[in-house]
């Protein structure tokens, strides 16, 4: 399963090639946090005093935290357990939930806290590139002081231009980045190498007692330190979430081969500069250049920042695509930049709404310092919830080595509940800012979930069975030339648009398809399980389409791929012959089962959703389109 998605995201690609694109994209988040990380330890309210064994114990923490978490975890472990080769902490809620296969009180709680993980994603989505580009722009300060009045301004200006350029997708953009990111990580290693060599006594932090002797001795600064050593990790959930792109090899490739020795060099050359001069606590990374590469490496910086920041963007976008294939967001308009690339899309209401939040936080935080202390929290809380939801797909299947894996994800998930409760520390310096923006956005997805799921139970009691409007003669009703579909969210019960349409036109098409838009838990269906068409009686079928949650429904396509029932027949679906007839929802408060709150705001998103013409491409003077209204 694995290995055929890697050929078909590579269209035939070498795997250097794969490698390269996934430098580009994949690491972009962690491979910028040497801008902010390792500073963070010593700065701040609880920041380490700089001397040698702060610093020792310091890089000796961060070492092998990013080994454990990262390169064991993510990168060896996690990147395993994917859902038809997509990753990301909504595919593997899908794949928990179709693993467990019950409705009970576990699973509801098991998928409430993937939805969860998913809703601090966005707050971790919109921070990155906020935090990314400020720590990049503020190097300017210390080339020229005078820019120092210009970094909010010049922040905002290229972020403004970044969420601008979405609409023309990353395909151009994109042969850019893998070369760039190269530059960067090669860049990386060449600073820290030259800083070693001046201070090879660094290298005892290789040595893991200095962490453990330092958390022994000094227990509460260790505990706060926690914090700053995560700020090294917080873009290891993109791994997991990217992989789809490019498969888990051309990842593994990219990590051990680049990304983390230059990673691991750096900061061991951020903290032997700190042997050398104390002062350069206040930005160690712009300071471990001369004064003549400076402002090269400030612009170096801000590309890669860049490049980070369009990681995350992407990704929420295939997040938001996934939710909404999932039943947890309405229909959004999704609009595909490639004609190759199926991965490749643009969601211009999240596309917008990011900006705004992005622009909101630089002028609220102001510094790449005051938004570490929000940074954490999302992060670490989505390690947690994945590491958790691999240990139950761990738990219910049968592989060899189930026990021991277990027995590693329990001490992943006691390192990380470290991680999380540091950060919690920083709840009132900004820590607060993404639990409260995933506790709205987890309100926003579960009442659509649950409003939808009303909404349907309302109609079943409303409805007519199939079974009984099949039985039922059709005498007296006048019969017109063509074709009608019907989309019905539940086979079983006669859709409400052709209840509505008997009841005020009284006729009946020459020809009937009762079709059922199925969206699957896998991110793919191959086109040959696509639908299946069953007759009911002479001219009236029931068509079921399947679709992949990372897929954009078209069902004018998908209708030339259908195959004949058992019969050898199929429906006439000529296009000037054809009429789709559709039912949209009012939804009204009532004595139901949603709060009033959630009622209006249920109301509202249902107003926000595309229809379903624009959603499913349907030919948009082929629609009819009846409304109905649900008292919830």
């Amino acid at each position: 399963m694995q290995q055929s998605h890697e050929s078909k995201s590579g269209h035939g690609s070498s795997q250097s090639a794969l490698t390269l694109a996934a430098l580009g994209v994949v690491f972009g988040d962690i491979g910028t946090s040497p801008l902010y990380a390792f500073k963070e330890a010593f700065s701040g309210a609880h920041g380490l005093a700089v001397s040698p064994e702060n610093v020792l114990a310091a890089l000796s923490a961060l070492l092998w935290a990013v080994i454990i978490v990262v390169a064991i975890k993510y990168v060896w472990i996690v990147l395993s357990y994917d859902n038809d080769g997509e990753g990301g902490v909504l595919a593997l809620t899908a794949l928990v939930h179709r693993v467990m296969g019950d409705r009970s009180r576990r699973s509801r709680i098991v998928v409430g806290a993937g939805v969860f993980a998913a809703a601090l994603f966005y707050g971790d989505a919109i921070i990155t590139p906020a935090i990314s580009v400020l720590s990049a722009v503020e190097g300017m300060s210390i080339a020229t002081p005078n820019f120092e009045h210009f970094i909010v301004p010049i922040t905002i200006g290229i972020l403004i231009g970044l969420f601008s350029i979405q609409m023309k997708g990353t395909s151009v953009v994109g042969k850019l980045f893998g070369p760039v990111t190269i530059i960067w990580f090669v860049c990386l290693a060449w600073l820290g190498v030259s800083s070693i060599v001046q201070a090879p006594m660094v290298l005892q932090a290789v040595n893991p007692m200095h962490a453990l002797r330092f958390a022994v001795q000094h227990t509460d600064k260790a505990f706060f330190l926690l914090s700053a050593v995560f700020l090294a990790m917080t873009g290891a959930e993109a791994l997991y979430a990217d992989m789809g792109h490019f498969g888990s090899r051309a990842v593994r490739l990219g990590w051990y081969g680049l990304v983390f020795p230059a990673l691991m060099v750096n900061y061991f050359g951020q903290g032997a500069l700190l042997l050398r001069n104390a002062d350069a606590a206040s930005n160690p990374f712009f300071l471990l250049a001369s004064s003549s590469w400076l402002l090269v490496l400030v612009v170096l910086a801000t590309a890669a920042t860049v490049i980070a920041s369009q990681a995350t963007i992407s990704g929420a976008y295939s997040m938001t695509l996934q939710a909404s294939r999932l039943g947890y967001l309405p229909r959004v308009r999704v609009l595909h930049t490639s004609d190759r690339e199926q991965g490749q899309i643009y969601i211009p209401s999240v596309n917008w709404l990011m900006l705004l939040s992005v622009i909101a936080l630089v002028l609220a935080f102001k510094s790449s310092g005051a938004l570490a202390a929000a940074y954490g929290i999302a992060v670490s809380g989505t390690m947690l919830i994945t590491t958790m939801l691999v240990g139950f797909v761990v738990y219910l299947g049968r592989s060899t080595y189930r026990w021991l894996t277990l027995a590693a994800l329990g001490c992943f998930a006691l390192l990380e509940i470290g991680f999380f409760a540091s950060n919690l520390t920083k709840l009132e310096q900004g820590g607060w800012l993404p639990l409260s923006l995933g506790a709205l956005i987890f309100i926003a997805l579960t009442t659509w979930r649950d409003g939808t799921q009303l909404v349907a139970e309302h109609r079943r009691k409303m409805d007519i069975p199939m079974e009984d409007f099949m039985a039922s003669p059709m005498t007296g009703v006048p019969v017109v030339s063509g074709t009608a579909v019907y989309l019905t969210s539940d086979p079983k019960v006669v859709p409400n648009a052709l209840f509505h349409n008997l009841k005020h036109f009284k006729v009946m098409h020459e020809q009937t398809v009762f079709l059922h838009v199925i969206n699957e838990n896998t991110p793919y269906v191959h086109d040959a399980m696509r639908s299946q068409l069953h007759r009911l009686c002479n001219g009236v079928w029931m068509l079921d389409m399947h679709f992949g949650f990372r897929e954009q429904p078209n069902i004018p396509a998908a209708l030339k791929l259908i195959r004949p029932d058992e019969e050898g027949e199929t429906p006439d679906l000529d296009p000037m012959r054809t009429s789709f007839f559709v039912a949209r929802a009012q939804v009204v408060d009532g004595p139901g089962g949603l709060s009033a709150w959630r009622c209006a705001l249920f109301g509202w998103m249902t107003r926000q959703s595309a229809s379903a013409a624009s959603y499913y491409k349907l030919p948009a003077n082929q629609v009819v389109e009846l409304g109905t209204q649900v008292v919830l």
